[in-house]
């Protein structure tokens, strides 16, 4: 997908952050945008800056974790707009616990937000995206789809079934031949609210868990976006966004599996109980 001008994209998570900074992004090229997101008041203010770059731009309410919600979504956003072109899976949450000390509750809705919230979007758009006769669909996974990191078992899980999912999807297209590209997109540490919207196993201070996000993660989401539009540009199969994520994955390819010693004597200088 060479031109995004008059393409019609759904982004998930659009009420902030990186799916914000997509949207407009999206919006200055001339794309007609679906935005949605749990946050209400979030998702109608980027809506509102996509109007200001004059494009089209309409706003849902939309839990991704509720299937039958997503798959209504889908066929509402076609009634609107009249097909669908790019699909940005980008809705998700994160969840600082060792695997012994994480509750049931949290990695259910972990899990429900950031993995089936994926497959969710992706069964529900895959056929819209293939009628389109020029589909993209972009999975976010995390740099912690590559690595594994010490209390970040339930998110690691997470962002490598999302990986896993989309590199298969990939595959399944291509040998399909059908008119749609297929992009997972790996991101270091990006400068968003997600590390504030967290949840943490009880005991760990939050505070001292967001400051350090803070201050590691030095990626705008307007950096972000561009990265990931001209990864769609080029049909990338793994998108790699900040230069954290670009040296995390060189690590793990070339120590494999000895790449956890050194990520375990990082973590010991982390926050604790």
């Amino acid at each position: 997908m060479k031109d995004f001008s008059g393409k019609v994209a759904v982004i998930t998570g659009a009420g902030s952050g990186i799916g914000r900074a997509l949207a407009v992004a999206l919006a200055r090229q001339g794309a007609r945008l679906a935005l949605s997101d749990v946050d209400s008041a979030g998702v109608a203010e980027t809506a509102g800056l996509c109007e200001k770059e004059g494009a089209q731009a309409r706003h849902y309410v939309l839990d991704v974790a509720d299937r039958a919600a997503v798959q209504s979504h889908a066929e509402t956003v076609v009634a609107d707009f009249g097909r669908v072109n790019l699909l940005f899976n980008n809705a998700g949450v994160a969840l600082t616990a060792n695997v012994a000390d994480m509750t049931w509750e949290d990695l259910d809705w972990i899990v429900g937000i950031n993995f089936w919230g994926v497959v969710h979007g992706t069964k529900a758009f895959l056929p819209h995206l293939v009628e389109s006769g020029d589909g993209h669909l972009v999975n976010v996974s995390s740099v912690f789809g590559i690595i594994a990191v010490p209390s970040q078992g339930a998110y690691n899980a997470t962002k490598f079934a999302v990986r896993g999912f989309t590199e298969a999807l990939r595959q399944e297209v291509r040998l399909d031949k059908q008119p749609v590209g297929v992009s997972c997109v790996h991101p270091g540490g990006i400068k968003t609210n997600i590390a504030r919207n967290s949840r943490a196993a009880e005991g760990l201070n939050t505070d001292e868990l967001t400051a350090l996000f803070e201050r590691v993660a030095r990626t705008t989401p307007d950096s972000a976006a561009d990265r990931i539009l001209r990864g769609v540009h080029k049909n990338e199969a793994k998108i790699l966004v900040g230069a954290d994520a670009y040296a995390l994955d060189g690590m793990a390819r070339l120590f494999g599996s000895v790449y956890q010693r050194i990520v375990g004597a990082a973590a010991r200088l982390g926050p604790r109980k």
